[in-house]
């Protein structure tokens, strides 16, 4: 008994200290600008950063979501490009996703039309090789979004492969890393327009070579490697790589063998852009009928 009274004698003090001082600071401060400025400082320098790492853990959370909207956007945007469009003029043409050009006079009427040529779809990439003499890429969207085989396939840096097969809600693409002599990309070099075709014969996943450029073209290092426009399957001018040196096979050669450094980095390719050409049915066909009647 007498140790409990002793021990709450001391709880009753120590409590009646700490009252004590409470009081003296709120004394202190409410009586003291000076005082009270910097306690209210400090108070909001920690709310501050509190409040600055709450936003930082949301954030991270929200970081899917985020990316998904971007990339939407970005789908958006490329839709809407004028390199998505052909450019005809015709009188009395009516047809969905075209651009129409008006005459400036009072009259108003459309002297030109632009008919989209291609259409973007954005997906994301569940699967990815890259280690493998022919490489994959599995992507979360299907047949039930529009996707068909042979449609080109671009990442936000450049160009990343071909599709070709389609479930209802995957598509497997052929990727750009895929060893072959008879799988190439039709490509144009920016600084002097010469064409030639990009190829990858295995190795290392950040580099490939272009072929048939002849060795009378003056090549420049750092020089972009685009698409032709050639190929139905991708718009002219997206990126595939760039030029970092070059050489001519043998003495007898007529053609440089181009080294570039591939724009897509396969590593870290977590979303792609599938190009659906919305002529190129109409072009094949064309050329097919006209292959036959010279055969």
């Amino acid at each position: 008994m007498r140790n409990l009274i002793i021990f709450l004698r001391r709880y009753f003090n120590f409590f009646m200290f700490l009252l004590l001082e409470v009081i003296c600071i709120v004394l202190v401060f409410r009586n003291n600008d000076f005082q009270k400025t910097a306690y209210l400082n400090s108070a909001n320098n920690i709310s501050a950063r509190l409040y600055n790492r709450y936003n930082n853990v949301q954030y991270y959370f929200h970081l899917k979501a985020t990316n998904d909207s971007l990339v939407n956007e970005n789908a958006r945007l490329h839709n809407m490009l004028r390199s998505s469009y052909d450019s005809v003029t015709l009188d009395n043409f009516v047809k969905e996703d075209t651009i129409r050009t008006y005459s400036t006079d009072t009259t108003r009427k459309v002297v030109g039309i632009e008919l989209r040529r291609y259409l973007y779809h954005s997906a994301k990439v569940v699967n990815n090789t890259v280690n493998n003499p022919i490489n994959y890429i599995t992507i979360h969207r299907g047949s039930a979004n529009g996707l068909k085989p042979n449609m080109g396939v671009i990442g936000p840096s450049g160009v990343v492969g071909i599709v070709r097969s389609v479930s209802e809600n995957y598509a497997v693409v052929l990727s750009l890393l895929s060893k072959g002599r008879n799988f190439g990309f039709s490509a144009r070099l920016s600084h002097s327009r010469e064409m030639g075709t990009v190829r990858w014969y295995g190795g290392d996943a950040g580099y490939a070579l272009m072929e048939d450029v002849p060795k009378s073209v003056r090549l420049v290092r750092g020089d972009t490697v685009v698409t032709s426009g050639y190929s139905a399957l991708f718009p002219e001018n997206i990126p595939i790589g760039y030029v970092e040196s070059y050489s001519l096979p043998d003495k007898g050669s007529t053609a440089y063998s181009i080294r570039i450094k591939l724009a897509t980095n396969f590593f870290n390719l977590q979303y792609v852009y599938v190009v659906d050409n919305m002529l190129k049915d109409e072009q094949k066909s064309l050329e097919d009928s006209t292959y036959r009647l010279i055969k």
